[in-house]
């Protein structure tokens, strides 16, 4: 214990030093300062102008692939068609039909690349921050995907589409007391909750892992000497390895999102209602 004692004595001030401190990520990394229109409600930080800039080199993106379609597609129509395809044959029709896969097809389409996009910018260099790491965004897409469900629910039946949403059938009606209630947390609370939290938390904590990595790194062999840089090596194999698993976080998140709303609307489509 001593021996460990005297260890931790050597180690900590150095860690501490004034020059070449270790900084930790912290919360604060998801709040920056305003760049633009400061103290207004268009106030815009570094991740709000990142949201901006990612949906319009979407658009430009698909504008590009898709002004001159032809019959004998070129390299890029080709690329295009073949993003619009995943969705589409694995999601869309997948599981909606090819009917009313068609229909919500533009929805899940932008919905899943507007996620993706999102998700990607955390291991891109020199903006490393998902811009789906802050709680705005997977809410504004839950939401899109809650009101989604409900309408093609509601359109589909405007009279059963509550009641067997609440009351399923083949339940003896004394256990409605139970079931009801259940099926109000589940279906129109639950959903949207677990949609925000499971693409926030995923790309939130994806990020202060791959910052915790890079940071230890940078201090390991910038600043600590001794036998420090050695792990400085370590810590910079594991953040590579890192951001090639956010990489596949990045699209497993988007098709997981995705697939879930359709699996949503899909229930609210069904026969029985």
């Amino acid at each position: 214990m001593a021996l460990f004692a005297n260890a931790v004595q050597l180690v900590t001030p150095r860690l501490l030093a004034a020059e070449g401190e270790f900084h930790p990520p912290s919360l604060d990394e998801f709040y920056p300062p305003a760049l633009f229109f400061e103290g207004t409600p268009f106030e815009m930080n570094r991740i709000m102008l990142l949201r901006v800039v990612i949906a319009i080199v979407l658009l430009i993106l698909f504008y590009i692939g898709t002004r001159r379609m032809r019959v004998i597609p070129t390299r890029g129509q080709s690329i295009t068609e073949m993003a619009l395809d995943f969705v589409r044959v694995n999601i869309s029709e997948n599981l909606l039909g090819k009917v009313d896969g068609r229909r919500f097809l533009p929805i899940l389409t932008t919905m899943f690349f507007m996620i993706f996009a999102f998700n990607i910018t955390g291991i891109i260099p020199g903006i490393n921050m998902p811009a789906t790491a802050l709680v705005g965004t997977p809410l504004v897409l839950a939401a899109v995907s809650y009101v989604t469900f409900i309408y093609a629910g509601i359109k589909k039946s405007p009279k059963n589409f509550f009641k067997n949403s609440l009351f399923p059938s083949g339940v003896p009606k004394p256990f409605y007391i139970l079931v009801t209630p259940i099926e109000i947390l589940s279906t129109f609370v639950l959903r949207p909750v677990t949609l925000t939290l499971r693409l926030l938390m995923n790309l939130m904590v994806g990020h202060i892992i791959l910052v915790l990595a890079f940071s230890a790194t940078n201090f390991f062999i910038l600043y600590a000497g001794s036998f420090y840089p050695v792990l400085g090596v370590g810590t910079l194999a594991f953040g590579f390895a890192f951001t090639l698993f956010e990489i596949l976080v990045a699209v497993l998140q988007a098709y997981v999102f995705t697939i879930l709303t359709a699996v949503y609307i899909q229930l609210a489509l069904a026969e029985e209602h």
